[in-house]
């Protein structure tokens, strides 16, 4: 063992009277020790709410979706969409039509955007798990249904169990208003509720479903709004999303009028907030690292002016300034050190806990209930090496001005 590594590590573990300087050595670790842990438990749960997110809007997001560039509705029909369907790669092309509507069910009204679909497209879209009561149905028989939004369905207090339509209203296009009779230029279509589902908040309170052919009906729309495609695995990426390439390629086969984006572009604002957010917090976090460090200085500092006599017998033993320095260093590295395991080990402990008890709850209703956490081991490995530069830089400032 090297005598500056020995004397350095008898200063910090040696049996000694607990003055002043060992509390401050002590409040230093501790203190390093509860940064560590708070940064570990903090970005696990972004972690966390970040793979929750993305699993519920991977869930309900297609592998591409394509939009026109201009306008809000597109034809379907010609070689470039006959291409994609029978592209081997292609597990379902769902086509579908957006429009905003009035729902009259009771004496309850709202205005929400319908979505015209096929009926197999709850089980495609993955919809068709997050019902919460009666079944993801367009039709029964010949008779055409509608699925509404948990909170849509609150407001318009529908109840399943009644025999009931629910009224999409939409007004006549090209038709003149009748000053005398206003209700004439609207058009009603009548549906039976057949589900009620919940995927999130923004989506709960926006969206019902019907068939398409009927909504195209009441809209006098022919055309539709977007189609959804859905990829088999091997066009997918190692993270789930559709590669570059295969982007690009059905991007060429529709030519400049179409946008076609994966599911990340399709949700581009709430990725980016979530990412923004996390290296918000991450600076934060290490900003107080660099407070609480400060108290590793203070103690080396005061250590060096304690040892004043000791540093004279190390010189008189033919120790170099240069040694003499190290050895402080050392102390202050190992005082850093020391605090980085045990709050690493403690946050890991903590989020292994929560992960697997879930002991802290979240408030409110919410999809998990439960703060979920997600470790990663480079959030982990980033956390030491930062943190063990603050360190080497506290350590080396009080070294370079109190031994000379």
């Amino acid at each position: 063992m090297k005598p500056d590594f020995f004397i350095a590590k008898r200063y910090l573990f040696a049996r000694k009277s607990h003055n002043v300087i060992n509390i401050i050595s002590i409040i230093s670790a501790a203190g390093i020790a509860i940064g560590c842990a708070a940064l570990v438990i903090i970005l696990s749960i972004y972690n966390g709410f970040d793979t929750l997110v993305k699993d519920l809007y991977d869930s309900t997001s297609p592998d591409l979706l394509i939009t026109p560039a201009k306008g809000k509705t597109f034809s379907t029909e010609g070689e470039a969409f006959a291409k994609l369907r029978s592209d081997d790669n292609v597990a379902s092309f769902s086509e579908i039509l957006d429009e905003n509507i009035f729902l009259m069910y009771g004496g309850n009204h709202a205005v929400v955007t319908a979505r015209g679909i096929d009926s197999l497209y709850g089980e495609q879209s993955g919809l068709g798990n997050y019902i919460t009561s009666g079944e993801f149905r367009i039709w029964e028989g010949d008779s055409p249904r509608m699925v509404l939004a948990a909170k849509v369905s609150g407001q318009l207090a529908v109840n399943l169990g009644f025999l009931t339509p629910v009224q999409a209203i939409y007004p006549a296009m090209g038709d003149t208003l009748n000053i005398f009779n206003p209700a004439a230029i609207l058009q009603t279509e009548k549906l039976f509720p057949a589900g009620i589902l919940s995927v999130d908040e923004n989506f709960d309170g926006k969206y019902v479903f019907m068939p398409r052919e009927l909504l195209g009906s009441l809209t006098s729309h022919d055309d539709v709004s977007c189609v959804e495609l859905r990829l088999l695995p091997q066009a997918l990426g190692s993270d789930g999303v559709v590669t570059g390439a295969v982007q690009k390629a059905v991007a060429r086969t529709l030519g400049d009028d179409f946008i076609v984006k994966n599911r990340y572009q399709q949700n581009e604002s709430l990725y980016k907030v979530m990412r923004y957010e996390k290296l918000a917090v991450y600076f934060i976090l290490i900003f107080v690292m660099l407070i609480i460090s400060c108290n590793a200085l203070g103690s080396l500092s005061m250590l060096i002016i304690d040892k004043k006599e000791d540093i004279g017998i190390l010189r008189s033993m033919g120790a170099t300034n240069r040694q003499i320095r190290h050895i402080f260093r050392m102390e202050g590295w190992m005082i850093s050190l020391l605090g980085i395991v045990i709050g690493i080990a403690l946050g890991l402990l903590i989020c292994f806990l929560q992960a697997r008890f879930g002991i802290v709850k979240l408030p409110g209703n919410f999809v998990v209930d439960a703060y979920p956490v997600k470790v990663q081991w480079g959030d982990v490995l980033l956390v030491f090496v930062i943190v063990a530069a603050i360190g080497a830089l506290m350590a080396q400032l009080p070294v370079k001005k109190g031994i000379k």
